[in-house]
């Protein structure tokens, strides 16, 4: 088993007391398969996916992955984990602006010591911006940059893909073939996906669908 959420609780303060956002989650997560999680805006989507990639603490339960429990690390421990495990596609690129399409596309998979120059080519054509490679990411549309954004994710090889509504800045087309090429490199690697989308229709492409509504699975 690669993921296992159990119990999983996460509230926050509010003006007039603790708002729940997840009310004891538990699904689980095997190598190579994929999950669409689906649900009405504020269900708790994103901060199960921020919990589950170690960007933020659960007050209770625990996120084991490969067996650690990632939620009892400390900062340094949740780094190294996104580092060289993880690998998160966020709604915003958080691209670097300093750096060319190129060096984004190589920031995490050198960081995580998987550089591998061939790849990020292999990567970038397949994302058809081969042509992009030496601009800067305000030179870009923001349909170019999500690709870029998809494509820093993939150099690193992650063991486990998390997508926060990956093509939401993409027209369907575009959408379809981005998300058949992340579902094809993570087979051919055998990393695991969670993927949130509203999109019928993308998760109608995953394995497997999980529904939260009101912060617990529906």
């Amino acid at each position: 088993m690669l993921l296992r959420v159990t119990d999983l609780v996460k509230t926050y303060p509010a003006p007039d007391g603790i708002l729940p956002i997840l009310q004891g989650i538990n699904m689980t997560l095997e190598k190579g398969e994929t999950l669409a999680l689906t649900g009405e805006s504020g269900s708790g989507k994103s901060t199960l996916l921020h919990l589950v990639g170690g960007l933020d603490q659960p007050d209770s339960g625990s996120v084991e992955l490969e067996g650690q429990d990632i939620g009892g690390l400390d900062d340094a421990g949740r780094a190294a984990v996104r580092r060289d495990k993880v690998g998160v596609v966020f709604q915003q690129f958080n691209l670097i602006p300093s750096l060319s399409v190129a060096a984004n596309i190589e920031f995490q998979a050198r960081l995580s010591g998987r550089e591998n120059a061939e790849w990020t080519q292999d990567l970038a054509a397949r994302m058809g911006l081969s042509d992009q490679l030496s601009k800067y990411p305000e030179q870009l549309s923001g349909g170019q940059q999500q690709r870029v954004a998809i494509a820093r994710t993939l150099a690193a090889r992650p063991t486990l893909i998390l997508a926060d509504e990956p093509t939401g800045n993409l027209d369907e087309a575009t959408a379809d073939t981005v998300l058949e090429l992340m579902l094809s490199l993570a087979a051919e690697t055998e990393a695991a996906m969670l993927m949130v989308t509203h999109s019928e229709r993308l998760a109608a492409r995953m394995s497997r669908r999980m529904h939260l509504r009101s912060g617990r699975i529906a």
